[in-house]
């Protein structure tokens, strides 16, 4: 069986979890082969100072005949984007690749190359403003955990390119290899390209306080169940006064807030996951009709719940 052609591009100051871990997942598949190139052979200094010996430079290799091009970031994209022959050889190999991905802020080298112009792309959420000033032909969204536009692929920073590698994987071979090959890896959850970038591991702060931990815990475990304030007071064995400003302090929003945004994320995989209808998923999650979970999506996502599901789905099917 001849295996599918991957090329992942490297250059100094690459992020070096950008390259591991998309090259950990294919690794798990005998159906690829993965070639890195850097600008130079040998010894290639990751931004960490992690040393990797690159086996191929831009001259040892024809970019044509891959199947899958993958372009890591990393702080010395900046600098490696103006390589004009690295991006020639980007271009080259883009040409004829079946599809072209980027993790992290691989996405500067695309964009320099031109292959982003009119696409929607997305990259680490700190990088993204950046990117859309340098760039102003890229549609660039900083919440999605990565995003296919055709055949151009890119996602979020360092781990989020495991994903993007396991939804590559999943076209190829299918759901259940793909499922394999994350718990191989120890890989709790996998997640789909429409999670947000900030999602709760994200955004919130773990409390500083068992009372506080064990409310937050709470919302969590159950996010349908009742969350107000007296219920969490009592769970937390404190007054609802003394809740509602401990919680505010030692999380960085009252409880009402975080209930809300904690279910809104359950609303999201649930959308993305199965096909119950939306009032189906506002009742069992807490909203308690449609109407109130389309104007959370709204306020929050600026998108209603059938749009999100329309969106999440036309984008594992390849459209932007």
């Amino acid at each position: 069986m001849q295996k599918r052609q991957i090329a992942f591009v490297v250059y100094p100051g690459f992020q070096s979890l950008d390259l591991v871990g998309p090259h950990e997942v294919f690794s798990r598949a005998e159906t690829y082969a993965a070639t890195i190139v850097a600008p130079e052979s040998g010894l290639v200094r990751a931004e960490s100072g992690l040393p990797v010996h690159v086996a191929h430079g831009l001259a040892d290799l024809d970019p044509a005949g891959f199947d899958t091009l993958i372009v890591a970031g990393g702080s010395g994209v900046y600098a490696a984007r103006y390589d004009r022959r690295l991006t020639a050889w980007v271009e080259a190999a883009a040409a004829s690749a079946r599809r072209v991905a980027s993790v992290c802020s691989g996405t500067f080298l695309l964009a320099e190359a031109g292959l982003l112009d009119g696409r929607r792309v997305t990259t680490h959420w700190n990088r993204a403003r950046r990117l859309a000033r340098e760039y102003p032909r890229v549609s660039v969204d900083p919440e999605p955990i990565f995003i296919r536009d055709g055949r151009i692929w890119s996602s979020a920073g360092v781990t989020a390119g495991m994903d993007l590698a396991l939804a590559l994987m999943e076209e190829d071979l299918g759901q259940r290899v793909a499922l394999e090959v994350a718990r191989d890896l120890v890989l709790f959850l996998r997640r789909p390209g429409g999670q947000s970038q900030f999602s709760v591991g994200l955004w919130s702060v773990r409390p500083a306080s068992d009372p506080i931990r064990e409310a937050v815990s709470s919302i969590h475990s159950a996010p349908g169940a009742r969350h107000d304030i007296a219920d969490l007071a009592e769970q937390a064995g404190l007054s609802t006064r003394h809740l509602q400003r401990r919680f505010t302090a030692e999380v960085g929003i009252p409880p009402a807030a975080y209930v809300e945004r904690v279910r809104l994320e359950a609303a999201q995989r649930a959308l993305e996951e199965g096909g119950d209808p939306v009032d189906v998923i506002a009742r069992r999650l807490g909203f308690g009709t449609a109407e109130t979970l389309r104007r959370a999506f709204h306020r929050r996502l600026g998108v209603a719940p059938s749009d999100y599901r329309d969106r999440f789905r036309s984008a594992l099917r390849g459209s932007s």
